[in-house]
């Protein structure tokens, strides 16, 4: 999570990339992936494999892997925050909603970052823009969730309350970032960083797979396993390690962008693949959401400290 030097704009546009098309597929991954294993252990599976590998890797090609205490506690309420708080619930909500209706509910997490880094940061006021763009997403959040709040019948609650529990993950997913942000350090190696944030949600997942006894549900099947597999290595390895590197050289709020991105990915994908319906609800709210998400990204930055830092932020900003 070292910021180092400013890098250049194509690795910038390259690992928006990555996040973009990896991140909006494993919507579809995590669909596959939980039709037989249960989320919990599916997530501990995937978190615990990917970082221990990570982590190996860093540390044959040399870089810092020990790190003291209080770092590596850090790294632990981060990665926590992000792929247990924001992940696992995102895969228990897959079990009754659509995949592509879960990424467009997950893309209100740059409203919770422009909050979040304002109170916890304190680098910048909210703009006028950014608080339109807050309204905003709520009112489309509401036109998503419509069908559900009006629902009497027991499957409607049910996806009723998976959607809501999604607000609350992607409040953790943003406070995780917004995080490790805060305590990035030169001295804190980015990957193996990553690989120890991936390993901490991978115990506290199976801690969560061991009460809710899903070793003894457990089903492992070739699709199921194949999707975990993707799920590692374009989730966690490539997406993931290229996130926490745009947190460390973007500001948050631009680093959020991949929010309105990733569910067009994702509708895309489950109507291709999963044959999900697309109804006028769902194209009502994505439209609200991905808007309101446009404008809090591309809200002006207005900065609470000295003034020579100012066109530092508005470059970055651009």
């Amino acid at each position: 999570m070292s910021s180092g030097s400013r890098p250049s704009r194509s690795a910038v546009v390259f690992a928006f990339a990555l996040v973009y098309l990896f991140w909006g597929s494993t919507y579809l991954g995590i669909d596959l992936a939980i039709e037989q294993i249960p989320p919990a252990l599916m997530c501990g599976t995937r978190f615990s494999i990917a970082g221990l590998l990570m982590l190996a890797f860093c540390g044959l090609q040399g870089r810092k892997i020990f790190y003291a205490p209080r770092q590596l506690g850090e790294m632990a309420i981060v990665g926590t925050l992000l792929l247990l708080g924001g992940n696992l619930t995102l895969s228990y909500a897959e079990k009754h909603i659509p995949s592509g209706l879960a990424a467009l509910i997950v893309a209100i997490s740059p409203l919770w970052f422009l909050v979040l880094d304002s109170l916890l940061l304190g680098h910048h006021h909210i703009s006028f823009r950014g608080k339109a763009g807050l309204a905003l997403g709520i009112a489309g959040l509401a036109v998503l969730l419509w069908p559900q709040l009006m629902a009497t019948t027991v499957f409607g609650r049910r996806e009723l309350w998976s959607s809501l529990s999604l607000i609350g993950g992607s409040f953790s997913w943003a406070l995780g970032s917004v995080l490790a942000k805060k305590w990035k350090s030169p001295a804190i190696d980015p990957f193996s960083a990553t690989a120890w944030e991936m390993i901490a949600a991978g115990l506290a997942n199976f801690l969560v797979a061991a009460g809710t006894q899903d070793f003894s549900r457990v089903v492992w099947t070739a699709r199921g396993v194949a999707a975990i597999g993707y799920l590692i290595v374009c989730g966690s390895w490539i997406g993931y390690t290229a996130y926490i590197w745009l947190l460390g050289h973007v500001p948050t709020s631009k680093v959020a962008t991949y929010a309105y991105v990733n569910p067009v990915v994702a509708v895309f994908l489950g109507w291709l693949i999963l044959n999900e319906r697309i109804d006028a609800y769902i194209l009502a709210g994505s439209a609200i959401v991905i808007a309101s998400v446009i404008l809090v990204t591309s809200a002006e930055v207005t900065q609470k400290t000295a003034l020579e830092e100012l066109p530092a932020v508005e470059t970055t900003g651009d």
